[in-house]
């Protein structure tokens, strides 16, 4: 199975998704740890390329029958569609997770809090957040609200809306 994480920066996306692995015992991919190893070793990060390398990392790992837990922001349909087509090609079944934080004030201070957890990655700010291009989605996906709620609520939250997908 791919689970494909998505949402934007601060609205739990990363302690949910990584929850998610500890629990599953799945491979667990971060397109912010690949990007910033890639800075480090001198790369120019400016487009897809985090997202490739976790593409092909992802189709790995399924073809060796493990779970992948993608956590990226996936703000648009391209990349949308690149993690169902990896999927796909495998004949592996995949769901969609949208992880929103829908309370302004509790987002913006999440984001606004934060701490770095990877040594250099330097976290974006409010209004890169707010400005940042999300496209709507266009196809049903779980959608986990983790405004107002621990990360247990959250995971919860999420099995239930998993097992409901499951049984349609």
């Amino acid at each position: 199975m791919l689970y494909i994480f998505s949402g934007l920066p601060g609205a739990g996306k990363t302690t949910l998704s990584s929850a998610l692995a500890r629990e599953q015992r799945a491979a667990y991919l971060r397109v912010d740890v690949v990007e910033q190893a890639m800075r480090e070793a001198g790369m120019l990060v400016d487009g897809p390329q985090g997202y490739m390398v976790c593409y092909a990392i992802a189709s790995q790992n399924l073809r060796l029958g493990l779970d992948v837990i993608a956590d990226t922001v996936n703000p648009i349909q391209i990349t949308r569609e690149a993690w169902r087509n990896v999927a796909e090609s495998l004949d592996t079944p995949f769901v969609e997770i949208e992880v929103v934080c829908s309370d302004e004030r509790e987002h913006r201070h999440r984001v606004e809090t934060r701490e770095a957890d990877i040594p250099g990655f330097v976290l974006p700010a409010w209004e890169q957040v707010r400005n940042r291009q999300y496209d709507p989605w266009d196809r049903h996906h779980i959608v986990i609200d983790t405004a107002h709620q621990t990360v247990s609520e959250s995971l919860e939250t999420l099995y239930e809306q998993l097992n409901n997908s499951r049984s349609q």
